[in-house]
């Protein structure tokens, strides 16, 4: 743990989600191995084509309309329905067969095993604090067990620009009743969730689980109230 601002008094956490509360990248290939084989059974012209190619067409999507990103699930099906359109399928089939395409990704989305111990940390903390989660992604947390320590959650796009911009954080403070600074956010992101916070009149506690020199990292000139790299380290201090 380290200390790089002091502390005010804490009223209230919120939560980054993903690659904070549980690793994500796992999560995520797994996701899409099973949306590349859906496309593959159900949409033959698409047969040849890979998960890096629709990484690619997402990338290209985000050139042309910037904005895109802040919401992540409308992001990921306008890329699959002009992916199918380019391959040769109508505006119905490419319409339709990219709503099938979410369905299947959400279900396994959230498909994740939390540790316990982040269970346990979670639920202490919920009986010191209220407990809000903030995150730009589309993961659902009433189906990885995760919705009843959070009195609520705010998601990029239906609340608002993504992190780092303060849309949810205000958003938060306003529906918490409690003023910025006495909010301490958590999140793995130095730009997303520590400057995003810090710049809108939040606390930041940093979870490092990479063991990056915040000193010495280019992305970001902002440096967090804390940095930790377990969970178990917040709640000791707390």
């Amino acid at each position: 743990m380290r200390f790089y601002r002091p502390l005010l008094d804490i009223k209230a956490i919120s939560f980054d989600l993903d690659d904070t509360l549980y690793n994500n990248q796992p999560v995520m290939e797994r996701t899409e191995k099973q949306v590349t084989y859906f496309l593959h059974q159900h949409y033959p012209e698409l047969r040849r084509f890979q998960v890096n190619d629709f990484r690619t067409l997402r990338i290209q999507l985000r050139e042309k309309e910037p904005t895109i990103y802040h919401d992540v699930s409308y992001w990921r099906w306008r890329s699959l329905y002009l992916l199918l359109l380019k391959y040769g399928y109508s505006e119905r089939e490419a319409k339709q067969g990219a709503t099938n395409a979410m369905k299947v990704f959400h279900q396994w989305r959230s498909n994740i095993d939390i540790p316990q111990k982040t269970h346990d940390i979670l639920l202490q903390l919920a009986r010191r604090f209220p407990l809000i989660a903030i995150t730009n992604g589309n993961v659902d947390p009433a189906k990885c067990n995760l919705i009843n320590y959070f009195q609520f959650v705010l998601f990029a796009g239906p609340d608002g620009r993504a992190k780092p911009f303060g849309d949810m954080f205000l958003t938060a403070a306003s529906r918490l009743k409690i003023a910025p600074k006495h909010i301490l956010h958590v999140g793995d992101d130095l730009i997303s969730d520590v400057a995003g916070a810090i710049q809108h009149g939040l606390q930041a506690c940093w979870i490092n689980t990479h063991q990056v020199d915040a000193l010495n990292n280019q992305t970001t000139n902002v440096l967090p109230h804390i940095e930790i790299s377990h969970l178990a380290s917040l709640y000791r201090l707390l």
